[in-house]
């Protein structure tokens, strides 16, 4: 069987380590997220007056030289973490004048995994206002940031923060990302192998099981340390990737992105022989979806945190495009944002010149269903405020 593909790649699915690899695709390119996140700005734009409730309920600290700190966690490479950053503060500094007290100094922590592109991040954030002169002329500047910025690579499915250290979370589009793909998912002796498949779109019982099980037990690790992390009076807003179905095998969105063209794409490489069925059954995208219950159940089983709000929000698509009436523009789009949070993760698995094969038929699926993907590719996200009791 000939490939094209690289030979010194690795089977990231089956390391235990792939939190040193995950990451959405870095730089400024085409398929970079940096240039493929517009949507996922639309959506958390959208969702901004339910970010700003949280921040309302977030006990304002008397003692200016204690600093507010907040964290961006799964902050990704782009402006989106950049733009949320900057109104949470703001909108923290409003409350204190508004309080007629005096605001503390800020810390924002940009935390993603080691792989993240962090320099690129660093690159766009603005310079700090008036360094080394008082908060007031920091506050009063514009153009620049008013908080000191740094960066925490790690999993947040760890500690990161020392104990009752912050403030304010946030987390958006990252939760559905699990610690791993279940072993069982790509062991061909268990039930739960979800041979012929690349994600948990229409698979078997126990397949969804394993995925299902994976994501209990990494959001139930999460609020145990954030838990932790979380200054009293502190609160927590998360959007994560959900779904309205109760069927788990159903994953909407994130279902049609994953499990229809771009799995398809990948049988294509197997059919014209540049690629193994083996191959690609030993790739697995680690994404899950929960429906609002899902979630519901494993805040309440952690017994951590209270819940002040949590409902499914329809964010929309994922794609933006200039000319809808572009098919060939709506296939570019699909491919770019497959491409740029799963890029790094194929090319790990199947080598960089298989990737540019698999994303190339990505393409011209999307461009011959180009319709057909406008009308029916909607994101749902779980919206969630959690504070401690």
């Amino acid at each position: 069987m000939g490939s094209i593909g690289d030979n010194n790649v690795v089977n990231v699915i089956s390391n235990p380590k792939l939190e040193k690899l995950l990451s959405m695709k870095g730089g400024n390119g085409e398929a970079s997220y940096a240039n493929n996140s517009k949507a996922q700005a639309l959506h958390a734009r959208s969702m901004f007056h339910f970010l700003e409730e949280t921040l309302d309920t977030v006990q304002l600290n008397s003692w200016p030289e204690i600093p507010f700190q907040v964290v961006d966690l799964g902050c990704s490479s782009g402006t989106n973490t950049i733009y949320t950053i900057d109104l949470i503060i703001k909108h923290i500094i409003k409350r204190y004048e508004s309080s007629g007290l005096e605001p503390p100094e800020f810390s924002a922590f940009f935390s993603d995994l080691p792989s993240n592109d962090f320099n690129t991040l660093f690159q766009l954030l603005p310079p700090l206002a008036n360094n080394g002169g008082s908060m007031e002329e920091c506050l009063a500047a514009t153009g620049h940031r008013n908080y000191f910025a740094a960066g925490v690579p790690g999993s947040f499915y760890r500690r990161l923060f020392p104990a009752r250290s912050i403030d304010v979370f946030h987390s958006a589009f990252s939760l559905h990302w699990l610690s791993q793909v279940p072993e069982s998912v790509v062991e061909k002796r268990s039930a739960a192998y979800n041979r012929g498949r690349v994600y948990i779109h229409g698979a078997g019982e126990k397949t969804v099981n394993a995925y299902k099980t994976q994501f209990q037990t990494d959001l139930a690790a999460f609020l145990k340390a954030r838990s932790q992390e979380l200054k009293k009076g502190g609160s927590m807003f998360l959007v994560c990737l959900g779904r309205t179905s109760l069927d788990p095998t159903d994953h909407g969105g994130a279902g049609l992105l994953f499990g229809t063209h771009f799995q398809d794409a990948w049988d294509d490489l197997v059919l014209e022989g540049l690629m193994s069925s083996e191959k690609r059954d030993d790739f697995n995208i680690p994404v899950y979806a929960p429906s609002q219950q899902e979630f519901k159940e494993v805040v309440e089983a952690n017994g951590c945190f209270t819940i002040n709000k949590l409902e499914v929000f329809k964010g929309g698509s994922p794609l933006v495009v200039d000319r809808p009436d572009d098919a060939a523009e709506v296939g570019r789009a699909l491919a770019n944002s497959c491409r740029s949070v799963s890029g790094v993760l194929v090319e790990a698995h199947i080598g960089e010149k298989l990737s540019e094969e698999l994303f190339l038929r990505v393409e011209r699926r999307g461009t011959k269903h180009a319709k057909d993907i406008l009308d029916k590719l909607q994101f749902f996200h779980i919206v969630a405020s959690l504070s401690l009791p």
